[in-house]
C-alpha cells in the first residue's frame, strides 16, 4: 500500500510555499518607494537577463507540466523531448523578430501594437481573446494538479485551490512584476529539485541510470524520431518541429505573460539574452521531466498502476510514484508536492499580473485618462484581487467540466494561431490594412475552432495517438474496479463517427496554430489587396521588422549596436 503524507512532508511543503510567498513580499517591500505604473507592470525596466530567463521558463512550466510531461513519456515514450528543437526555433524567432520591435515601441501591453498598426477595435478584440484564454487556462492550471495530488496525498482539494489563489494574489497585488519574476526564480529551482529527487531515487532502486535507459529501450520508449509526414498523427518529428515551433512562438512572442517579462529588461541585449537563456532552461526542464517518465516506466514496466486501478487518471501517475518510492524519506514527498505547486504558483502569478496589465492599458486608461499614478496603482492592486478570484472561480468551473485539460491546451493553439498570424501580417507586410487583418483573424479563428472543437467531440483513434503497450502481469495486488487488466487503452462504446472525424477532426493538435496562422495571413493579404491595401496611408517604420534588428545586441543605452 502506498504511503500517505507525513507531518514532515506537510512541514516541507508549507515551508517552501511560504518561502516563495515571502520572497514575493520582500520584493514588494523593497519596491514600495517606487509604486509607479512602470514599476508595477514592467519592474521599472531594470531587470537583467538571468532572472527574467528563469521567469520565462517557469511561467509556462506549470503544475500541469510537472505532472503531465512524465506521464506523457511513460505512456508515449521520449518523443516529447523533440520539443527541445521547437524551443530553440521559438527562442530565435522571438528574440530576433518580436523583441526588437516591442522593445523599440516601449509598449506595456502586447496588444498596444495592434492599435498602432491597425485600429483600436482590433486591439480590443485581441485583448478580449487573450483574457478569455488566460482565465480559462489559469483556472485549469490551479485545478488539475490539485485534483491529482488530492487523490494521492489526501490534501484538501478546495483548501489547496483557494490557498494557491490567495498566495498569488498577495504578492502580485503588493509586489507587481518584480515580485512575480523573483518568486519564479525560486519556484524554477524547486521544480527542478523535484525531478532530480525522483530520478535519483529511481536510479537507486533500478540499479543505475543505465538500467533505466535499457528498460526504456526494450519498452520502445526511446523510438522518438518518427518521420511519418501524416498530419493526423498526434506526435511525429514533423508535427513537433513545425507545429510545436509555431505553437510556442505564438505563446512566447505575443502572449502578454511573456512579452511583459522581456520588456522589463533594462536593455535590448538583456531582453534577447533572456530568451536564449530561457531556451536552455526549457531544455533542462523537459529533459528532466521526460527522464522522470522513463524512470517511472522502468519501475512500473510489469505493473501499470493505471491499468491495475491504483490510479484513475494518467495525471496521478507521478504523484503515485513519489509516494511509492520517496515516502521513506521524510519531507521528500513534500518537496515534490511543492515542486508541482511551485509550477502552479509561477503560472498563476504570471497570468494575474499580465491580465492586470492588459486590462489597465487597453480598457481602463483610454477611458479614464486623468487618473493619477496613485489611483492607477490602487487599481492595479484591486484588479489583481479580481483576476485572482476569477481564476479560482474558473478552477471551480473546471471541476464540473470533466476531462477538460486537453481541451484547454487545444484552445491555446486555436486562439494563439490566428493572433500570431495577425501580428505577422502587421509586422512583415506593409500592404495589410485593418479590414484585411480583421477578416483574416476571424476566418483563422473560425476554422481552428471548428477543427479543435470537432477533435474534442470526436477524439482521434489510437492509431493516430500511438500509445505504447503497458501491462499488469507483474502486479501482485490487483485493484480492479471496473475492468480487467489490459495492455491498451479501454475503448468505450461511442456514437457513430462522422466522415470528418477520422480526417479533418483528427488533425494533430500541434497543427492548430499553424492552420490558424496560415489562414489568417493568406486571407488577410487577399482581403487587404482587394480593399486597396496598397493605397493606405504610410505607417511609421518602427511598426515593421528591420534588417538591423536581427542578431543585434545593445547592452547599454550608450553603447553601440553590435551585430553578428
Amino acid at each position: 500500500e502506498v504511503a500517505t503524507f507525513s507531518v514532515w512532508d506537510y512541514v516541507v511543503f508549507v515551508g517552501i510555499i511560504l518561502l516563495a510567498a515571502g520572497l514575493g513580499l520582500f520584493q514588494a517591500l523593497r519596491g514600495r518607494r517606487d509604486t509607479s505604473r512602470a514599476e508595477f507592470l514592467l519592474g521599472g525596466r531594470q531587470m537583467t537577463a538571468v532572472p527574467v530567463a528563469m521567469s520565462l521558463t517557469a511561467s509556462f512550466m506549470s503544475g500541469i507540466t510537472v505532472i503531465g510531461t512524465p506521464a506523457e513519456a511513460y505512456r508515449f515514450g521520449a518523443e516529447f523531448w523533440i520539443f527541445g528543437f521547437s524551443y530553440a526555433i521559438m527562442s530565435a524567432i522571438t528574440a530576433e523578430i518580436f523583441v526588437p520591435l516591442f522593445y523599440r515601441l516601449a509598449i506595456t501591453s502586447a496588444y498596444e501594437y495592434l492599435e498602432r498598426r491597425f485600429s483600436r477595435p482590433i486591439r480590443l478584440i485581441g485583448t478580449s481573446m487573450y483574457i478569455i484564454q488566460t482565465a480559462l487556462y489559469t483556472g485549469l492550471v490551479i485545478y488539475a494538479p490539485a485534483l491529482a495530488l488530492n487523490q494521492i496525498t489526501g490534501l484538501d482539494l478546495w483548501g489547496v485551490l483557494v490557498a494557491t489563489g490567495v498566495v498569488c494574489i498577495i504578492y502580485c497585488t503588493l509586489g507587481g512584476l518584480k515580485a512575480v519574476i523573483w518568486t519564479d526564480v525560486l519556484q524554477m529551482v524547486i521544480m527542478l529539485a523535484g525531478f532530480i529527487a525522483v530520478i535519483s531515487r529511481g536510479a537507486i532502486l533500478q540499479g543505475g541510470l543505465t538500467n533505466i535507459w535499457e528498460d526504456a529501450r526494450q519498452g520502445g520508449r526511446l523510438e522518438a524520431f518518427d518521420f511519418d509526414p501524416n498530419p493526423l498523427k498526434r506526435h511525429t518529428f514533423w508535427t513537433i518541429i513545425i507545429g510545436g515551433s509555431v505553437m510556442w512562438v505564438s505563446i512566447y512572442s505575443i502572449n502578454q505573460s511573456q512579452v511583459q517579462r522581456y520588456i522589463s529588461c533594462k536593455t535590448l541585449g538583456h531582453a534577447k539574452m533572456s530568451l536564449y537563456l530561457s531556451m536552455v532552461g526549457l531544455w533542462v526542464t523537459v529533459s528532466l521531466a521526460v527522464f522522470s517518465g522513463l524512470t517511472m516506466y522502468s519501475i512500473y514496466k510489469n505493473c501499470d498502476p493505471l491499468g491495475n486501478g491504483d490510479v484513475s487518471t494518467s495525471d496521478q501517475l507521478l504523484p503515485y510514484l513519489v509516494m511509492d518510492i520517496l515516502a521513506i524519506y521524510p519531507g521528500v514527498p513534500g518537496l515534490f508536492v511543492a515542486a508541482a505547486y511551485s509550477g502552479t504558483l509561477s503560472t498563476v502569478s504570471s497570468s494575474i499580473n499580465a491580465l492586470v496589465a492588459v486590462t489597465v492599458e487597453d480598457f481602463v486608461l483610454p477611458l479614464c485618462k486623468n487618473l493619477t499614478e496613485r489611483q492607477v496603482t490602487w487599481m492595479n492592486m484591486c484588479l489583481s484581487v479580481f483576476f485572482g478570484a476569477l481564476c479560482i472561480g474558473m478552477a471551480g468551473v473546471a471541476s464540473l467540466m470533466g476531462s477538460v485539460l486537453q481541451a484547454a491546451l487545444s484552445i491555446f493553439g486555436m486562439i494563439s494561431g490566428p493572433l500570431l498570424g495577425l501580428y505577422l501580417l502587421g509586422m512583415l507586410f506593409r500592404t495589410t490594412n485593418s479590414i484585411g487583418g480583421l477578416v483574416g483573424m476571424i476566418l483563422g479563428l473560425v476554422v481552428t475552432l471548428w477543427v479543435g472543437i470537432g477533435g474534442q467531440i470526436y477524439p482521434p483513434t489510437s492509431e493516430m495517438t500511438n500509445p505504447l503497450p503497458l501491462t499488469t502481469v507483474g502486479c501482485t495486488m490487483p485493484n480492479y474496479t471496473t475492468a480487467a487488466p489490459t495492455t491498451s487503452p479501454v475503448t468505450l462504446d461511442k456514437p457513430p463517427r462522422p466522415p470528418l472525424a477520422d480526417s479533418w477532426y483528427s488533425l494533430s493538435y500541434l497543427y492548430l496554430s499553424v492552420l490558424g496562422t496560415l489562414i489568417t495571413i493568406v486571407s488577410g493579404l487577399l482581403v487587404s489587396i482587394i480593399t486597396g491595401g496598397c493605397k493606405q496611408e504610410k505607417r511609421s517604420p518602427d511598426l515593421f521588422v528591420r534588417k538591423s534588428d536581427l542578431i543585434c545586441f545593445r547592452w547599454s543605452r550608450k553603447s553601440e549596436t553590435v551585430c553578428f
